[in-house]
């Protein structure tokens, strides 16, 4: 049986954010394989974490800066490490390395953190968004530094496997796709679906933490939901998502049908019964939780060029319409909403996107294939990363002492 431990930023939520969604797919897939799974984390817990010890996954709090992390991997010995996030990996990456230098790392971005927080801070500035400043990014270097340190990383999407290799010149043998691992859309899940006539109202969906997410919600507010309101004034828009600050509960107002909802302990449940998502990105990075579950509830989404990022193949349409222009997305949020016709080409649109790019067999079996290739040709892999064992020897110097002085700072 495998060992393997993941070191979590954060307990996973599954119902409160894609990330969440993404980790217990993984560790869904694993078990699957009979690895025996520690999950770790330093993160405090929460109302909303997923009961993992009940899938058999044993559940540990570590710390940060802290010696009893290198006792606790001595004595586990894990053969398979998963760093969730580069941030994980910059706090426990070294001692990994150096209590466990056979181990095989692997980094999971759940999507490039640099790539989302460029992209912020151009809409912001209000400048057009370029790699430039990409590059330039303190964020960046730091993420891109820990993918070279890593073994191999797990990337959501087709779109930043791009990136990274076309702006960043990364090794084809340093990054995965592997993008969410999803059940087939059946006729007979189909069939069981609510249909055009009994399906009310619009939906939006996401972690209020999430900053594409808040600020999704704001543009729906002030500019998209008035224009679609005024087209359809007896319809509402539900908002739902985990932690909702006072500022996201203070807009709502029922008088303009417009409902902030909160957590949702069920999200595919609230999803099947609404008749269209909404989802106004104006930044963001990696595949959108919100939209995949849409297409899997059978819910056709109006979204944006950066929603849609990463979910279209070459051939495929979307599950509804793709604009970036608030009066084109509201127009298309009406039509849909209205057009029984064009509403039911746009499920079926859902299914076949879901049914071609996130095909759980298929992504799975391959990931495992690729890892047991790479667990016995780890020595030969790992000497075809010269920059990868420079910068690990660089941050085992600064980021180990670091650490021991904060350590005994604590004391």
């Amino acid at each position: 049986m495998i060992q393997v431990l993941i070191i979590g930023s954060v307990w996973p939520e599954p119902n409160s954010s894609a990330a969440g969604t993404r980790m217990l797919q993984l560790i869904e897939l694993l078990l699957s394989k009979d690895c025996k799974i520690t999950f770790a984390s330093a993160a405090a817990e929460s109302d909303h974490m997923w009961d993992i010890e009940s899938l058999g996954v044993t559940k540990t709090n570590i710390l940060i800066n802290d010696t009893s992390f290198d006792a606790f991997i001595n004595k586990l010995h894990p053969s398979i490490i998963i760093f969730d996030r580069f941030m994980t990996e910059e706090q426990f990456g070294w001692r990994v390395a150096k209590h466990l230098p056979e181990a095989l790392r692997i980094l999971n971005t759940e999507d490039l953190h640099s790539l989302r927080r460029t992209r912020q801070e151009a809409f912001k500035t209000k400048i057009p968004f370029s790699y430039s400043d990409l590059k330039k990014s303190d964020v960046t270097k730091r993420e891109i530094a820990s993918i070279y340190r890593s073994d191999l990383t797990l990337i959501i999407s087709d779109i930043e496997i791009n990136i990274l290799k076309e702006q960043f010149n990364i090794p084809n043998n340093l990054i995965y796709y592997l993008p969410f691992l999803l059940d087939p859309i059946t006729e007979e899940t189909k069939n069981n679906w609510p249909k055009f006539a009994e399906r009310r109202h619009f939906i939006t969906i996401g972690n209020f933490r999430h900053e594409p997410n808040w600020n999704s919600v704001l543009h729906l507010k002030e500019t998209i939901w008035p224009l679609i309101r005024k087209q359809l004034p007896e319809v509402e828009l539900h908002i739902y998502g985990a932690y909702p600050p006072p500022k996201a509960t203070q807009l709502h107002n029922p008088q303009q049908g417009f409902h902030i909802k909160g957590w949702a302990k069920n999200a595919k449940e609230i999803v099947t019964q609404a008749r269209v998502c909404l989802a106004p990105l104006r930044f963001g990075a990696g595949i959108k939780g919100k939209l995949a579950e849409a297409m899997v509830c059978g819910t056709p989404s109006v979204t944006t060029t950066i929603g849609a990022e990463g979910m279209l193949g070459e051939d495929s349409d979307w599950n509804g319409f793709i604009k970036d222009k608030p009066e084109e997305f509201a127009n298309a949020a009406v039509r849909l909403y209205n057009n029984e016709n064009i509403w039911y080409q746009a499920q079926q649109n859902g299914i076949e996107i879901i049914n071609t790019l996130f095909q759980k067999e298929k992504y799975s079996n391959q990931f495992i294939q690729h890892i047991i290739k790479l667990q016995n040709n780890i020595e030969n892999h790992r000497s075809q990363n010269f920059i990868g064992s420079m910068l690990q020897h660089h941050t085992m110097r600064s980021t180990e002492f670091m650490s021991r002085w904060i350590e005994e700072k604590n004391k």
